[in-house]
């Protein structure tokens, strides 16, 4: 479950509309002193919106199935208690983020682990520099794999068996390694998504709307439906070596005492999303392909979908991923494209952080034209979300915006404080004082003359 290196909101200037003529001289100075980096509360339980049928459906795709498609023959899971250790180049926020994501995991997902001094942990997360990270393996920001417990280790064995999912028949080891010099929450979020796939599941699942198991990479914690999973995984029912058949005979008690809400007739099955669409989605995100085939990627993970009559996230993201890279091509498809993403997750109460990211796109165009009140509702609606689902860079995105709007209309003072309290925000969403000031240049550059 490795998070492409391209995210959503990486680059702003690669999803905003282009700014005409803009003068150099238009930055946004920083403060002279930034205030201290903010941080989240609890994450909320929410209740799981599928029926239990459905989710059982996702756990087999989820946990019989790598992301390349080749099929996994065993459950496999930890016994017994999990202990968890760090090691590398630590920054000052990942111990801390571990051991609340560690918290959660003990009293959501009923599992016993905890961080440990022990020479001999089940787990180990160790933190390299990106560039390093990066040289071996390209297109991951961060991984995980099991039987080694160091990189130089993971080095020797990268080509052989022994890092190989697929040929496991229980867990003894496994070790995450996430990038040391990135943004604090880049990190957390790695955090998040590695530890999961140590755990429980090795496959992502475009089709769901409420889970870090999809590379649409807009979740960025661990949510309840994914809780729910990693609880199931470590049920009593539930046991190495079990084939899929085997799950699959568990899993309707197994739920159903896990999750009575779901006990409830089911939606009609969604087909499973095929390799062409994954593979157009990839080359449409990645950095490596021309722009022009960048684009012809994204139209057709838009007509593999319409043809196979996809709605929902895959419908959405499709449309997403082609409006941006619209963006500076042609404005008014980009729009288009974006508007009609909007539509679609706004439709499904599981999908409204999905239109949080869809609103700072469309307030860089509404920013763009002038239009203060039109940026100020999209960023009041937005923000919340984003707050609530623990996305510091999209917030401080949001309350940017916001500020830029406000300045427009002539109210300099909430303005300046709006933008202020965005600070904290960004340092933990954006890392470095420079990554900060650029999105703050970033969205200043989009407002008229």
């Amino acid at each position: 479950m490795s998070r492409i290196a391209i995210l959503a909101l990486a680059a702003l200037a690669a999803c905003s509309p282009a700014p005409q003529n803009v003068a150099a001289t238009r930055a946004a100075p920083l403060t002279s002193i930034l205030p201290a980096v903010k941080t989240f509360a609890a994450v909320p339980v929410r209740t799981v919106s599928r029926s239990n049928t459905e989710i059982a459906q996702d756990i087999l795709d989820l946990s019989f199935r790598m992301e390349s498609g080749v099929p996994i023959p065993f459950l496999t899971r930890f016994d017994g208690p999990i202990n968890v250790s760090v090691q590398g180049d630590l920054s000052d926020t990942l111990v801390t983020d571990l051991d609340q994501l560690l918290s959660r995991l003990r009293r959501e997902a009923n599992i016993n682990i905890d961080l440990t001094n022990s020479t001999t942990p089940q787990i180990i997360v160790e933190a390299v520099p990106r560039r390093i990270l990066n040289a071996a393996v390209p297109r991951a920001a961060c991984f995980t794999v099991p039987r080694v417990s160091s990189w130089a280790e993971f080095l020797r064995m990268r080509r052989s068996e022994t890092v190989d999912w697929t040929k496991l028949t229980k867990r003894d080891r496994a070790i995450m390694f996430v990038p040391s010099d990135v943004a604090p929450q880049e990190i957390r979020d790695c955090l998040h998504e590695e530890l999961a796939q140590a755990l429980g599941p090795l496959n992502d699942l475009y089709r769901l709307p409420d889970s870090v198991f999809n590379d649409d990479n807009i979740h960025n914690v661990l949510t309840s439906f994914d809780m729910l999973v990693l609880k199931a995984y470590y049920s009593p029912e539930l046991a190495n070596g079990m084939t899929r058949s085997q799950v699959a005979e568990k899993l309707p008690s197994l739920l159903s005492r896990l999750n009575p809400s779901g006990n409830r007739v089911a939606n009609a099955p969604e087909n499973d999303t095929n390799r062409d669409w994954i593979d157009a989605v990839q080359t449409a995100l990645s950095g490596s392909a021309t722009p022009s085939r960048r684009r012809a990627a994204a139209r057709q993970a838009i007509q593999i979908g319409n043809a196979f009559g996809w709605g929902g996230t895959r419908e959405a993201f499709a449309y997403y991923a082609h409006g941006r890279l619209q963006v500076g091509n042609d404005q008014r498809r980009a729009l288009a494209d974006f508007d009609a993403a909007d539509r679609i997750y706004r439709a499904n109460p599981a999908t409204q952080i999905h239109a949080a990211h869809i609103a700072v796109q469309r307030a860089a165009f509404a920013l763009t034209a002038g239009d203060a009140d039109g940026v100020i509702a999209l960023a009041n609606g937005a923000i919340p979300l984003a707050r609530d689902h623990q996305n510091a860079a999209l917030l401080a995105t949001l309350m940017m915006f916001k500020a830029e709007a406000l300045s427009l209309q002539g109210n300099d003072a909430e303005a300046e404080a709006v933008r202020l309290d965005s600070l904290g925000w960004a340092r933990y969403g954006f890392g470095e004082d420079r990554f900060v000031q650029a999105r703050l240049n970033e969205i200043r550059a989009l407002r008229p003359f």
